[in-house]
């Protein structure tokens, strides 16, 4: 139970969910390693709906990067939630780039399926979203999460599968319901005709943005870009499409080596790619 394991760690400090050292759940070399490297865009071969401002990402999913998603999302370290969603914060700004600079945001996480949130007893990729929202916030961006998306039927485990596996797997897997529709409507472009469900915008709120606002798809990691491929078509049906996706990590983003001290980076376990992306279960 992830707020079991969050109550102990505070009463029996576990070690660093990235390297395995000392006690304390962050240690200061694997926090660098989500902060060193500058986000950028991440390059997919073939998604089934293209996001138009790309995918960003502040890390390559490897050595403490991977071990810390890992903790978080399936051993319920919630504490690295907070410096996760940092490094989510971070790749939504280069996502909207210069001219989005003093947009508001809106941020729609990828769903985890109900078994997976149950198994887990969280929403890991809406609970990252949340913290790359305060973070967005606390530095004057108006900023809100809107977790609309729905499966519409059972998917496989994307573990193990290709590319084009997976994207067999989630074609037509997501949509908006109409009746969350209308939190998208600040989002949707002032031409054309109203969604179903679109109302018209109020005013401001921390739910709720000021119109005009870029929508961006957030997740925690992206592997060939399947499941940003099929959010961001079941937003565009919607009438809100995505003006860009942003991810904590991104398998085969690669970046300078920052000089880590020796044998703090990825363990002799971790698989690579021909590619040099880890082998992982992933979106």
């Amino acid at each position: 139970m992830p707020l079991f394991s969050a109550l102990l760690g505070l009463l029996l400090p576990a070690p660093c969910a990235g390297c395995g050292l000392g006690r304390i759940p962050l240690c200061p070399s694997c926090r660098a390693a989500l902060t060193a490297a500058r986000p950028g865009a991440a390059a997919f071969a073939s998604v089934p709906a293209p996001v138009p401002g790309g995918v960003h990402a502040a890390a390559p999913y490897a050595g403490a990067v991977r071990r810390l998603l890992l903790a978080h999302k399936e051993r319920g370290a919630l504490p690295l939630a907070g410096p996760l969603g940092e490094a989510l914060a971070a790749a939504v700004r280069s996502a909207l780039g210069p001219d989005g600079a003093g947009c508001p945001v809106l941020l729609v996480p990828v769903p985890s399926t109900r078994g997976s949130v149950r198994a887990r007893g969280h929403d890991p990729t809406l609970r990252l979203a949340r913290a790359a929202a305060r973070s967005l916030r606390r530095d004057g961006r108006p900023a809100a999460v809107a977790p609309v998306l729905r499966h519409t039927r059972p998917v496989a485990d994307q573990s193990g599968l290709s590319a084009a596996a997976r994207r067999r797997n989630l074609d037509g897997a997501l949509t908006v319901p109409a009746r969350l529709a209308g939190r998208l409507a600040p989002c949707r472009p002032t031409t054309g005709h109203p969604a179903p469900g679109q109302r018209t915008a109020g005013q401001p709120t921390a739910d709720h943005p000021t119109p005009g606002c870029r929508l961006v798809l957030v997740d925690d990691l992206v592997t060939t870009g399947a499941s940003l491929g099929e959010a961001a078509r079941a937003l565009a049906r919607a009438g809100a499409p995505p003006s860009a996706a942003a991810t904590v990590a991104a398998a085969g983003l690669r970046r300078p080596s920052t000089g880590g001290r020796p044998g703090h980076g990825a363990p002799a376990g971790d698989e690579l790619s021909a590619g040099g992306a880890p082998v992982t279960p992933g979106r």
